[in-house]
């Protein structure tokens, strides 16, 4: 049920408001300490605020400071000011303050339900938005609030609906063949083929084939024609990761074909054109590699018309627990979990590590997490990770006593079922409180995992 806030220390307008918000979870409040407290205890969605508090209820300068500390404490709470008859400065003043709307008095109570019916819907609304904004890859499948990889991100949808020559550059790791998949994706190529190929994981002597194709008879073992992956990718997007290992000398054939659009198969004497997209990847510094003449130069500059730099995972802030939360979703429904989320502290300790793997890292040991985790929430010791002190106290304190109380009840009922062997007779009796009491606890904090292990 919605929450709504009413603060006004006239008795007979609360209870008016009572009767008239039936429909929602309705807490009062006379003056701001009090609005505050219950502030921070509830966190209504929408509040209603007389301008004229105490200790000072003929002016608002009491119900504006209010009105500030509101915003300031909870942004996204929509507050409608109420006001005198003759006092619409002051609701101007308040609306510029950050106000959603005003009303002024006497008090009309189909009138303000539709007001803080607006209030509500809106709350909800921008409240869905936010949870999207969060979990909506911002290209594709890139998924990232972070500023570095909103930047790549921006790069990349700008040059996808063109045809420019593109390098990666980026750790192992790092989804390097994610954004070639979103630019292809969002390209007018998006209907023709996609076609990857690694330089570093195919053999020198194969590598020319595997790119250009062969004629029957080329070689030994050669029994007929075959198409290579530039001629595979005819019309879409030719992505080739790890090209600082392709070996120097097939570079400069590499670098006729971008030139040209041409290719021959080996054996061959026949030009074939070919209409594809290129799009480069790498971990090394192409532009030494060139200095040091281990790297073309020229197919340096021509596989290099734009370069996005794609981040590591350490260098994106918040966004390790964007793409844990995702992949938790995604390895719940393959291997048929049922994992919550993440404990405090292993959201810590993802935050902390130094991620030397990058993405591929991160999934993983959420895959081995979700498999082996004991729990409804993944721990720290379920991802192979460790919290440190340091740790510890960088945790945020928490400052709601129903958070606090409930991170309490459920870590000790957790303790508690460990001590008695997950036996939950002996765990209701440890902890001082019936059975049907636990099973409701385990029933309000989602610890259906202790329920199920001593079922079976």
């Amino acid at each position: 049920m919605d929450k709504l806030l009413v603060v006004d220390d006239d008795l007979g307008i609360q209870k008016q408001l009572k009767w008239s918000f039936s429909g929602y979870e309705v807490v009062f409040a006379e003056d701001r300490e009090s609005a505050i407290a219950q502030l921070r205890r509830h966190e209504p969605k929408v509040v209603t605020l007389d301008l004229g508090l105490p200790p000072d209820p003929a002016n608002a300068s009491e119900g504006l400071k209010t009105l500030e500390e509101i915003i300031s404490l909870a942004p996204q709470t929509k507050v409608i000011v109420v006001t005198g008859n003759n006092d619409r400065d002051n609701a101007l003043k308040a609306v510029s303050l950050g106000a959603y709307d005003f009303y002024q008095k006497p008090i009309d109570s189909d009138t303000i339900k539709v007001i803080v019916q607006r209030a509500m819907n809106l709350f909800n609304l921008e409240e869905e938005n936010r949870q999207l904004a969060v979990s909506t890859p911002a290209l594709g499948k890139i998924i990232g609030n972070s500023e570095a990889i909103q930047k790549a991100s921006r790069m990349a949808e700008k040059i996808a609906r063109t045809d420019i020559s593109t390098l990666l550059l980026g750790e192992s790791g790092t989804g390097k063949e994610v954004f070639a998949r979103s630019i292809h994706d969002h390209s007018s190529r998006r209907n023709k083929p996609f076609i990857a190929i690694n330089c570093a994981s195919i053999p020198e002597n194969l590598l020319e084939s595997e790119l250009f194709g062969y004629e029957r008879g080329a070689f030994t073992g050669a029994n007929k024609t075959t198409k290579g992956k530039i001629e595979c990718a005819q019309g879409g997007t030719l992505f080739l990761d790890e090209i600082g290992d392709m070996p120097i000398g097939l570079q400069a054939k590499m670098l006729r074909f971008l030139q040209e659009r041409v290719i021959e198969r080996i054996g061959g004497r026949q030009e074939i054109p070919v209409d594809i997209r290129v799009i480069c990847a790498t971990h090394r510094n192409l532009s030494d590699m060139a200095s040091q003449e281990l790297f073309r130069e020229d197919l340096f500059f021509r596989v290099s018309e734009i370069v996005i730099n794609i981040p590591p995972l350490r260098d994106r802030d918040n966004d390790i627990i964007l793409l844990a939360r995702s992949f938790l979703t995604d390895y719940n429904k393959e291997y048929n979990q049922n994992i919550k989320g993440f404990t405090e502290d292993a959201i810590q300790a993802m935050l902390h590590h130094p991620w030397k793997g990058n993405i591929r890292e991160l999934q993983n040991k959420l895959k081995s997490a979700i498999i082996l985790a004991e729990g409804s929430m993944i721990t720290p010791d379920d991802l192979g990770l460790f919290v440190t002190e340091e740790m510890q106290q960088r945790k945020p304190t928490k400052l709601n006593l129903r958070e606090v109380r409930e991170e309490a009840e459920s870590a000790a009922i957790r303790r508690a079922w460990h001590l008695a062997e997950h036996n939950l007779s002996k765990t209701a009796e440890l902890l001082g409180v019936t059975r049907p009491t636990l099973y409701s606890l385990i029933d309000k904090y989602q610890l259906q995992d202790l329920k199920a292990s001593h079922d079976a």
